[in-house]
């Protein structure tokens, strides 16, 4: 009776085993393929946004237009208008859905991003005063056409931008100070971003009571998020540090896989928590402040590209890094041409268009995850 028992036991174990394996390499061709697929999609739409427009396009010419070929008005727009907010809202896309994910890890809070930490309150603080108080500039241009670089009449090269890349980043550097010498919880260190960004938005406002209103109209405007304001020395300074945030946390996955059961479980496993965590929140910072930097504020796609990609593939991070990134810069993207073809000749705010695009989103996913 007793061998009869056990007989089963080694080939269902057998067969068990082998039908876990085939679980796993099957979810594995899975998600490959759905990054691959998404990859696809990101570049047919930006082909299609190149051809989309006031001036529109054929996708023949958007191709010899890519290979060197094409000349005079086409050229131009191609060139100088059109691929350079293009790539400019992929490659700010993937670097906030990528320094989303990374808070939200590194913080182990499903509501951090670099808005709620305070970042994006920090860059539109720099950005307000040295409009009002440095003279930096002025925007030209209606409510239904945002303004290029052309539009913003500086007193010193890049003011704004530097400014704004500054309050960025100092409202990062000084929660992580906090964070080191009081050994903040990832909790406190989420109410230390709410709090900064308070601090921020009253700054601001204190700002604008003492600003003409040529001055209010620009830091308003500069809030509303464009990816048209960046040259192509500016997109190509983001996409390099971008590159190298992603290849940080790429290398660091396993780590933040351990992060996921909590700090004494990944502290166990070898890894260091306290510096895991520091230069990871610096490094996201830096992408996001560089973005809102040139970008103005863009809301919400930090929030939102991490929890659309933990559905598509779960927690782990050798997938979450790259499929955030690339969710972030398709959601960008499909917000930016929006903008552009849906009002006439103008053009619609980018950030305006994430804010409405993320809201009902966001909601969605949380009513789809009450049991």
């Amino acid at each position: 009776m007793k061998a009869s028992l056990a007989e089963p036991r080694g080939p269902d174990t057998g067969r068990s085993t082998a039908d876990v394996i085939a679980r796993y390499l099957s979810a594995l061709k899975r998600r490959y393929l759905l990054m691959g697929a998404l990859t696809v999609l990101l570049i047919a739409l930006a082909l299609q946004a190149v051809a989309l427009g006031a001036y529109d396009l054929s996708p023949l010419k958007v191709l010899w237009a890519l290979l060197g070929r094409a000349e005079g008005p086409q050229a131009a727009v191609i060139w100088n208008i059109r691929l350079p907010r293009i790539v400019a809202a992929v490659v700010t896309g993937w670097g906030l859905g990528l320094s989303g994910l990374a808070t939200q890890t590194l913080l182990r809070n499903p509501l951090a991003s670099p808005f709620t930490l305070g970042i994006s309150h920090g860059a539109i603080f720099g950005a307000a005063f040295a409009i009002v108080f440095l003279g930096a500039g002025a925007v030209s241009a209606s409510a239904l056409h945002t303004a290029g670089p052309a539009d913003f009449m500086f007193s010193g090269l890049y003011a704004i931008t530097g400014l704004a890349f500054a309050g960025a980043m100092s409202a990062t550097v000084v929660i992580l100070i906090l964070a080191r010498l009081r050994k903040m919880s990832p909790s406190a260190v989420i109410l230390a971003g709410v709090a900064m960004s308070s601090l921020f938005i009253s700054g601001t406002i204190l700002i604008q009571y003492f600003a003409t209103e040529i001055e209010i109209a620009s830091v308003v405007f500069w809030t509303f998020g464009d990816v048209a304001r960046s040259s192509w020395g500016e997109i190509l300074l983001l996409g390099l540090v971008t590159l190298a945030v992603t290849l940080y946390f790429l290398r660091r996955r396993w780590e933040l896989n351990a992060l996921l059961a909590g700090d004494d479980s990944a502290q166990g496993l070898g890894v260091s928590v306290t510096r895991l965590r520091l230069t990871g929140m610096f490094l996201a910072t830096l992408a996001t402040a560089l973005a809102n930097a040139f970008h103005g504020v863009i809301a919400f796609l930090g929030l939102l590209a991490p929890h659309i990609a933990r559905r598509m593939v779960g927690g782990d991070h050798r997938f979450l890094v790259p499929l955030s990134g690339l969710v972030g810069a398709l959601l960008l993207l499909a917000a930016d041409t929006l903008g552009r073809l849906a009002v006439g000749s103008g053009t619609l705010p980018v950030g305006v268009l994430t804010s409405f695009m993320g809201a009902p989103l966001f909601l969605y996913l949380l009513l789809k995850d009450r049991p």
